[in-house]
């Protein structure tokens, strides 16, 4: 009897709080409307005094907006947004949509006013009714302001305060509702507020919408489809199609609620209700990627997004850069060449499956701008450790979310060798290269401070017997022998070797200072393939150094579109980039990458290859395109060693420089240069560096006609070509198995 007794005294309450709403409702019209009937009582002045009912002006920040990130021909390759929405002007809305839903939230719109007293109580009449909400009480414009305040809102409390149902935030609501109405016209309003309401569906706008239940613009919507957007925005989650078949089910009655109501009011005809009524609920469910995980160019794509976060040109702060980014509705162009991606993630593809443990990691940059055309690795973006996915930019540095990286072993000896260069002397200069180096003193090496760092505890290896002997730039290059590079680094000075590597842009992927010691030649610093191709870039563009660009210009929401210029600056003498250029073009022919073969056009570079192959690089460059690749295993380079590994579905005793890294890199030059016209070398000036000065070799005959002949493009074959291995490890890469530097240590 109690249960029973309860449900009357329910509906009498729910009367009662529907009176009194149309009640206050009244008392808020009248202290409008009676002013503007005529004269100005006493007791009308009394209510607008007391209520403050004055138009007060609303603060309307731009409306969050998606950002798109495009490739170099225009295309869209990925999306960041705080709130899925495109915001569309009023003429690309199908009148049709206008019409709905306007009929089904405030049918006498361009009517009233900020507040429609005569709607707000006719609302309140058929709900009551129905026992349902079949119509909306509040006009479009107090929604509207509803949704600017529910937008501008930071944090939980803010949200809550701007739904509330209290008469003080209803008073407030009001009066910018009535600056709203002064400031616009009624299609202004309506087009803002079509732009700021929500569908579901994770859908922000018209537009968006329209686009996400049935991938078509909103200029295109029929009749039913508009119906069931209007009828979505009342309560968008309960009617989300998204969240199952009783959503969905909500969402039609509401459609057809519409439909009755746009009838009753002669939009359009009984029959047409009637058939549209009769049709199907369409829900198409159009994806709305979002993010770089859902891009087809992730790597790339995390790489853009930390260009803007890390810029203060973007904003002060990173949560400033971060809304900038999320919710600016910016169109970034960038420097991506999609075909040239295509070309490295099948060469990847190719040599390293994405269940490998070891990652193989490219990226592609051109000479003299600095523009990352690709960025590539082994392993699929995510977050999924059962599908062996990466959550960080195997491509790229930490401040582009990356990793810490992989020591680039041999590829570092190129920096000693344009240091030498540099400093005078010549192709046929060498030096005596014995089995193994070891230091004299701590004096012989100092670093940029002027410290002593070298070791003479520490014995570095050569690889093989045949690496022994005078070698000079070019045989000590082609054959990449460890003790003639230590000895060549002793010899021109290790900080000028680390000067020379800065100016091209060498850094560690940590973001921690360079380790300046004895084995840095020997490439003991964790790198990016990024920095590593941007550096041999540099060689490439006659030793003009171009800082890695990804994007080329912004558009903002208003169509304002900033440019970006490459960032660049002669870091490297012109001929002594040449030489450099000269001596690397042999490595195809004469040193470690002779059984891979080079590209059939004009190309240099230089395999790395760390102690106990932990690590394996190759980096290289033609006049047009430069190109880094590393592979190592994330777990730790220490602990998992490219030794006896499976790889590809094939397995390794051993892996070199040219073992992978090189083809992954031949085949991608291969493809991505397919349609480029083939550019050439500058020739070195053999006068400044033909033949040898005061470092010539003994003299005795010759083993080989190498060390004798100064033009580096007809040399034959020579010896000391043994793989590149540096004996002197710095910090590990990456992996659980970290240990600090330190230099007087070997393994």
């Amino acid at each position: 009897m109690q249960a029973q007794g309860k449900a009357p005294w329910s509906v009498i309450g729910n009367l009662l709080r529907l009176v009194g709403a149309a009640v206050a409702a009244g008392v808020l019209a009248a202290a409008i409307a009676l002013p503007a009937v005529g004269g100005a009582g006493v007791g009308v002045k009394s209510a607008t005094d007391v209520l403050n009912l004055k138009p007060e002006d609303l603060k309307e920040p731009p409306l969050p907006e998606k950002t798109e990130i495009r490739d170099s021909s225009g295309k869209l390759v990925a999306q960041f947004y705080y709130q899925n929405r495109e915001s569309v002007p009023l003429e690309k809305v199908a009148p049709i949509m206008r019409d709905a839903i306007i009929s089904i939230e405030d049918f006498r719109y361009y009517e009233h006013g900020a507040l429609d007293l005569e709607g707000s109580l006719r609302a309140l009449m058929k709900n009551f009714q129905s026992g349902a909400v079949a119509q909306g009480g509040s006009s479009i414009t107090q929604q509207y302001v509803k949704q600017v305040l529910l937008n501008k809102a930071e944090t939980e409390e803010e949200k809550m305060a701007a739904i509330a149902p209290t008469v003080p935030r209803k008073l407030n609501e009001l009066r910018y509702a009535m600056a709203i109405e002064e400031k616009y016209t009624k299609d202004d309003i309506l087009e803002r507020y079509l732009n700021i309401a929500y569908f579901g569906a994770s859908a922000y706008g018209i537009q968006s919408a329209s686009k996400r239940f049935f991938n078509k613009p909103a200029s295109k919507l029929n009749l039913e489809e508009a119906a069931t957007l209007a009828g979505a925005v009342q309560n968008p989650n309960a009617t989300d199609p998204n969240l199952g078949k009783q959503h969905k089910a909500l969402l039609l009655a509401r459609r057809n609620i519409v439909l009755d109501r746009m009838a009753e009011l002669h939009k359009i005809t009984p029959d047409q209700a009637a058939a549209a009524k009769a049709k199907k609920l369409v829900y198409k469910d159009k994806a709305i990627p979002g993010g770089c995980e859902q891009s087809d160019y992730p790597y790339f794509c995390l790489y853009v997004q930390h260009e803007i976060l890390n810029d203060k040109q973007f904003g002060k702060t990173e949560k400033v850069r971060k809304e900038f980014l999320n919710r600016g509705g910016l169109v970034i162009k960038t420097t991506l060449d999609t075909k040239m991606q295509k070309a490295a993630d099948k060469a990847i593809k190719k040599w390293v499956r994405k269940s490998d443990k070891p990652v193989a990691s490219e990226a592609l940059v051109e000479p003299g701008t600095g523009a990352i055309k690709a960025m590539a690795a082994s392993r699929k973006f995510g977050n999924s450790k059962k599908k062996n996915e990466s959550n960080y930019n195997l491509v790229a540095d930490v401040a582009h979310g990356g990793g810490t990286g992989f020591q680039a072993g041999s590829t570092f000896k190129a920096f000693t060798l344009a240091t030498a260069l540099k400093e005078g002397m010549k192709f046929n200069d060498g030096l005596n290269s014995p089995a193994t180096f070891q230091a004299g003193g701590y004096g012989d090496f100092k670093n940029c401070k002027g410290e002593n760092v070298g070791d003479p505890t520490h014995v570095a290896h050569n690889s093989s017997e045949s690496s022994e002997g005078f070698k000079t730039l070019q045989t000590g290059t082609w054959g990449s022998v460890n003790t003639f590079f230590l000895a060549l680094e002793k010899k021109v000075g290790l900080c000028d070797v680390v000067k020379t590597a800065k100016d091209l842009g060498i850094k560690r992927a940590d973001g921690g200072k360079l380790q300046e010691v004895e084995t840095f030649t020997l490439g003991v610093n964790e790198m990016d393939p990024v920095t590593v191709a941007s550096a041999y870039a540099t060689f490439a563009a006659r030793g003009k150094y171009c800082k890695p660009m990804a994007i080329t210009a912004i558009t903002d929401r208003y169509g304002k579109t900033t440019n970006f210029k490459p960032n660049c600056k002669q870091s490297l003498d012109e001929e002594v980039a040449d030489a450099v250029s000269a001596i690397l073009s042999g490595v195809f022919t004469k040193g470690t990458m002779r059984e891979v073969g080079g590209i059939y056009r004009d190309a240099a570079g230089k395999t790395g290859t760390t102690d106990g192959s932990m690590t394996a690089w190759f980096a290289g460059y033609t006049p047009d395109l430069a190109a880094a690749v590393s592979l190592g295993d994330p777990r730790g380079s220490y602990t998992h060693p490219l030794r006896n590994v499976v790889i590809g579905g094939t397995r390794y005793r051993e892996i070199f420089g040219a073992t992978i890294s090189g083809e992954i890199w031949k085949a991608t030059m291969l493809s991505a240069l397919q349609n480029i016209e083939p550019s050439s070398f500058t020739a070195p000036n053999m006068g400044r560096f033909g033949g040898c000065s005061g470092g010539c070799a003994p003299k005795r005959p010759p083993k080989n006609p190498i060390e004798n002949d100064g033009n580096p493009f007809t040399l034959p074959d020579g010896n000391g070509n043994g793989p590149d291995r540096p004996n002197k490890p710095g910090r590990p890469d990456t992996g659980t198995d970290q240990v600090p530097v330190i230099p007087n240590t070997r393994d």
